[in-house]
């Protein structure tokens, strides 16, 4: 149950239920419609404040070396001519790019309508299968990249993380800003300590900006780790907390060689118009994400 229909119509009929005369006559049950009806009406709330807004994606290298880090950098350019086409704005928040073009990790803020709603379905695991470019001629190397999209919160505070759940870093900025920024540690690392889940921001002009943003991501993603688990228990699934970067896990696979494919293994929609969707052409894919 995902769309915002399907959960008014829920809400609606739970309402309807505690309508009637003999509502309470199990209060067990009773209890359950009460506490079903709340977690519904967070859900549908937790809709109309988020999908609207922007996002943050992060793209992250995963296993295969050099040719996971060059995935980064498709995957990149793929969203970003996709960004354009959809009038988003996109901005770096932080990078780790090598020293051949690839990428270990960006993270990008999009703004624009509708953004979150469009892009959240994109987060998991994404799989290339190709000739490497790096390694002996006639390879063919299969390597991953994780996809992470949480929404925009505009401040922290939200979800009242307690303090000591916090650790914060520091360390000098790679970013724009200019030498005196760079010499000063203004780069801010904040840790969830019980989940593991970190952010680190550095573009900002000074290092309390950049842990403002940062507290304010990492609610974010605490926030996405909560409605995956919501969404995982409705359908009476298991989600883990951390998902390996690796095979078997992937949500969609990008085949180059032997064949041409493009194949998203939650929806089965798959095209062997490879080249249009790392042009960013995503939309039959994008679509087929919102029933899931």
């Amino acid at each position: 149950m995902n769309s915002p229909e399907e959960i008014k119509n829920k809400i609606e009929q739970i309402e309807t239920e505690m309508n009637s005369a003999d509502f309470w006559s199990d209060k067990d049950k009773a209890q359950a419609s009460v506490r079903e009806l709340q977690n519904l009406k967070d859900a549908l709330e937790g809709v109309g404040k988020y999908d609207k807004g922007g996002a943050v994606m992060t793209i992250f290298s995963g296993a295969g070396g050099d040719d996971a880090e060059d995935f980064t950098r498709m995957l990149l350019e793929m969203y970003m001519k996709y960004f354009e086409n959809n009038n988003f704005h996109p901005h770096i928040v932080s990078q780790n790019e090598n020293n051949h073009g690839g990428y270990r990790s960006i993270t990008l803020e999009i703004d624009g309508k509708n953004v979150y709603g469009k892009l959240k379905n994109e987060s998991g695991v994404h799989r290339l299968v190709r000739i490497s470019p790096f390694g002996a001629k006639g390879i063919r190397q299969t390597s991953f990249c994780m996809v992470e999209v949480t929404p925009v919160f505009e401040k922290a505070g939200e979800m009242n993380i307690p303090p000591d759940d916090i650790r914060v870093e520091t360390s000098r900025s790679s970013g724009p800003g200019g030498q005196n920024v760079n010499k000063r540690e203004t780069a801010v690392r904040v840790v969830h300590i019980p989940t593991n889940l970190a952010v680190h921001v550095e573009t900002e002009r000074s290092q309390a900006q950049n842990k403002e943003k940062a507290l304010a991501m990492l609610e974010a993603k605490l926030y996405k780790l909560e409605d995956d688990e919501r969404k995982a228990k409705e359908k009476g699934m298991y989600v883990s907390k951390s998902t390996a970067n690796e095979w078997g896990s992937q949500i969609r696979s990008y085949v180059l060689h032997p064949y041409k494919m493009v194949k998203d293994h939650r929806t089965n929609v798959e095209t062997s118009q490879v080249d249009k969707v790392l042009n960013g052409e995503l939309d039959e894919f994008i679509e087929a994400e919102k029933n899931l």
